[in-house]
């Protein structure tokens, strides 16, 4: 077993590391085994299918060795984590009816003003159970699910056992085995045939247990001619043991249809981010992905859409920040599996001192793939001589009739612009963080206002933690 009790690279991050006192009102056992997963599924009265479908991810997780490329995962032993850690309030659907440390920790990372503002609905997770949650009205009169996933397994368990591990299954990786065997939390997205939701859903994410696991399941089915947007947001104090985070998202575009999926993950340094994300997209229909990776340790992210109708096409945009200690291994792919599709990826990464960051990017083009299209552009910026940045392109053509194209630029801050703003009465360190700001603003303008704002503060936060 390995000791995980070791000192994280410190950092600042505001009241993002405000934590409450470790309470609950269950847990599990540290480890993971059949008699927790049993425990698992009886505490949350589930059907036989889903027992079945966690013993099975479970044994696909212990056959399952960890990947041999990327980031060394040595140091994240199962064995340390606890798995499930159930809150100390049921889910509400009145902010006030919460407990004080719960509600003014989801005050803090303005989540109740949001939705007062700019949101139609909103679902909010501490540690292992969804602790809020409400819909507009307007929508449950059109058709619209929006509702946490145990909720939605016992109300809509024929939506859930009809997609649930479809887009991505225990074999896909360890951690997808993981995740399926020990899921707790997360949200079910229904929107009905040509409905269209032109306001954002969006769910939270804050794990506050040390030592634990945060393992939500979001499925997202938008049926022909619907429209979403929704957003995710995620983020955790800072403890000096790992944490672990492998959730899932699993997105079903049927024809016609489209929606858009925002996303900052914000965590702290002691956390291993080990997410999956994967849309299944019909005819016509088109998927959006809109990311941000911040803060964790290690990070194994790839966002990938399957390109299975006539003309489905996908959009991804996705930055990085590496900073000291951190590796930051993130990507996406696209998969085309059908005629006249259509790709487009633009990846950043920024990292500095002793950061690493990797960006990995997949295009297959399979033989049913005629006349199909795709570019990714990945744009590198080193902040000094130490950090490192890495991309790993794979073109995997196996059709002649397609388009496919790639550029990569990895380079160093541009001194001369530090001097000419230098030269203007602008510090130095403004001067900086003027230019990785105008880095990474292609990603800023496609994220909402508060998002925006929250990726350009944790930019800000990286470079005032390097500047001393």
């Amino acid at each position: 077993m390995t000791d995980s009790r070791k000192k994280f690279k410190e950092l600042d991050r505001g009241f993002y590391d405000f934590k409450n006192l470790f309470e609950y009102s269950d847990i599990s056992d540290k480890g993971l085994n059949a008699k927790i997963i049993n425990e698992l599924s009886d505490k949350k009265n589930e059907p036989d299918w889903m027992r079945q479908r966690r013993l099975k991810s479970l044994e696909i997780f212990e056959k399952t060795p960890n990947p041999s490329w990327g980031p060394d995962l040595s140091e994240l032993d199962i064995n340390d984590i606890t798995t499930y850690v159930k809150p100390k309030s049921s889910k509400k659907s009145n902010w006030e009816d919460l407990p004080d440390d719960i509600r003014d920790t989801f005050d803090r990372l303005g989540i109740p003003k949001a939705e007062q503002e700019s949101l139609a609905g909103v679902g909010a997770q501490y540690d292992s159970e969804e602790v809020y949650h409400s819909i507009q009205g307007y929508l449950k009169d059109q058709g619209v699910i929006y509702t946490d996933f145990d909720t939605a397994l016992k109300e809509h368990e024929d939506i859930v056992k009809e997609y649930f591990q479809k887009a991505i299954p225990p074999t896909l990786h360890k951690y997808a085995a993981l995740h399926g065997a020990v899921w707790s939390g997360g949200s079910l997205v229904y929107i009905p045939k040509g409905v269209k939701v032109d306001i954002p859903l969006q769910s939270y994410y804050r794990l506050n247990a040390p030592g634990a696991g945060q393992f939500e399941h979001t499925m997202i089915v938008v049926e022909e001619g619907a429209y979403v947007h929704f957003i995710e947001g995620c983020s955790a104090p800072r403890y000096n043991v790992v944490n672990l985070h492998a959730g899932s998202v699993e997105i079903f575009v049927k024809k016609n249809a489209a929606m858009r999926f925002s996303t900052i993950e914000n965590w702290s340094r002691n956390m291993y981010n080990l997410n999956t994300k994967r849309a299944l997209v019909d005819e016509n229909g088109k998927v959006e992905w809109i990311s941000g990776s911040f803060g964790s340790k290690v990070s194994m992210l790839y966002p990938t859409s399957v390109l299975r109708g006539e003309n489905a096409r996908s959009e991804y945009t996705g930055i990085t920040f590496a900073g000291d200690g951190q590796y930051i291994d993130n990507g996406c792919s696209a998969i085309h599996l059908a005629k006249n599709t259509y790709s487009t990826a633009l990846t950043k990464s920024i990292t500095q001192g002793s950061g690493k960051s990797m960006t990995r990017s997949l295009v297959q083009m399979t033989k049913n793939a005629d006349g199909s299209r795709s570019t990714v552009d990945c744009e590198n910026l080193m902040l000094d001589e130490q950090s490192k940045s890495d991309t790993i392109p794979v073109l995997d053509i196996r059709n002649s009739n397609v388009d496919v194209g790639h550029e990569a630029k990895i380079g160093s801050i541009d001194q001369a612009q530090i001097f000419y703003l230098m030269s203007r009465g602008i510090s130095k360190d403004e001067a900086k963080s003027m230019i990785v700001r105008g880095f990474a603003e292609p990603i800023a303008k496609e994220l909402p206002v508060e998002y925006a704002v929250e990726m350009n503060n944790l930019i800000d936060m990286e470079l005032e933690g390097a500047n001393g």
